[in-house]
């Protein structure tokens, strides 16, 4: 099997819950993906980047130029609202442990004057356009396997913010297996594999699978405004990105904000071959990223700030064509089971964590809005305790926010 026999190892003295237990994961696994390391090693993963003469820089609709079409985009949205054909998706499966903090990320009390969580200020935003709406906008939340008993609990002990009933839909985002540095399946204990959250691109899946996605078909919603629990600035519910995004019946648009550096952490928006698509900064080599245009400013320089609506008829096409995200890999420490004893915190990374990054839709999408915003408006991710992209600096931008 691939090389991987020793996860049969212990298959003799496991009952028969132990064994189905280790079937349902083996399940998981992406074959595909694993022979390829295998034999080529992990660069068989690296994406294969278009030649830098073959990409071409982002075309972006800035709202604050718009002038009329963007107050028509504006009414356009608001009116997709009142008719019930949007809800919004919130990608919550990340745990806060590096924000020195146990509970689900977005339990995080980020708010500092109030001790607001993420979710409180996401509630509080979706309840005001509800009400502006004239009915309730469904609010999908994607948990992991990690968070989601947690956050279940955290819903319920505040009664959901306020929202009505049913109106906060939670469902648990799949796994993947992490591997050793030469590729070999990890293991949690005799009978499980190390399986971790799939990462933001498993929403297609996760969606699907739950049954979320029939439902909205059945309710009659066409746009979902997607973003992550750990960037508070974001306009949750934006009508007239939900209008730019309608009005050219697009399948996916996403929001950028121009690079704070030629490095700095955030997916490469651009076009090849009439084709959107997000390169991560760390495969975009650095003369990509370091390019010019004749007058001197960045030639990509639209950063990927993971807010986007998207059409459920597009994410139920790739359903039922059967499209498969490609797979990711991160260098992470993972404790893992040896016989005879347990590594529980290993002094240097040792394994891959395979994940899907939502933004590979993209070159899957026959058309796609993307639109210009400004950094202090709509992006403070609290990515880790101090220091940049952080708690500290989310702190500081809402308390700008609050007071201007």
């Amino acid at each position: 099997m691939l090389g991987q026999d020793h996860v049969l190892r212990f298959w003799e003295e496991l009952d028969d819950a132990d064994r189905s237990a280790l079937l349902s994961d083996l399940e998981g696994i992406p074959y595909g993906a694993l022979e390829g390391i295998l034999s080529k090693g992990v660069d068989a993963l690296r994406p294969a980047l278009p030649p830098l003469e073959e990409l071409e820089a982002v075309t972006l609709a800035d709202p604050e130029v718009g002038g009329p079409q963007i107050a028509r985009s504006r009414s356009l949205g608001d009116e997709e609202l009142a008719a019930g054909r949007v809800a919004a998706v919130t990608v919550a499966g990340g745990q806060g442990t590096r924000l020195g903090f146990s509970g689900p990320k977005g339990t995080y009390p980020i708010e500092a004057s109030t001790g607001r969580s993420f979710f409180a200020l996401i509630a509080e935003e979706i309840l005001r356009k509800s009400r502006r709406a004239g009915r309730p906008i469904p609010w999908y939340v994607m948990t992991s396997d990690a968070t989601h008993e947690q956050t279940v609990a955290f819903f319920k002990e505040h009664a959901d913010f306020g929202l009505e009933a049913g109106q906060v839909r939670l469902f648990c985002q799949g796994t993947l297996p992490a591997i050793s540095l030469e590729g070999r399946l990890l293991m949690l204990d005799k009978h499980r594999l190390v399986m971790l959250p799939d990462g933001h691109g498993g929403l297609v899946d996760a969606l699907s699978r739950s049954g979320n996605l029939a439902r909205m078909q059945e309710e009659g919603t066409r746009h979902l405004s997607v973003f992550q629990v750990d960037n508070p600035l974001v306009r949750w519910i934006d009508p007239t990105f939900l209008g730019l995004h309608a009005a050219q019946s697009a399948d996916v648009s996403c929001k950028a904000i121009g690079k704070r550096d030629d490095q700095e952490g955030l997916g490469n928006l651009c076009v090849h071959r009439g084709r959107t698509m997000c390169i991560e900064y760390s495969d975009f080599p650095a003369d990509y990223a370091s390019a010019r245009n004749t007058d001197g400013t960045r030639r990509f320089d639209a950063g990927n700030i993971s807010i986007y609506v998207m059409g459920v008829a597009f994410l139920d096409r790739l359903v039922r064509d059967g499209v498969s995200l490609p797979i990711h890999l991160a260098r992470k420490k993972i404790p893992v089971f040896e016989p005879g004893h347990e590594v529980r915190e290993p002094a240097a990374p040792n394994a891959y964590k395979m994940e899907r990054f939502l933004f590979d839709v993209l070159p899957h999408a026959r058309s796609v809005v993307v639109v210009r915003t400004r950094r202090e408006e709509e992006f403070a991710a609290a990515k880790t305790l101090t220091g940049p992209d952080s708690v500290e600096t989310c702190r500081q931008a809402l308390a700008r926010r609050a007071n201007g």
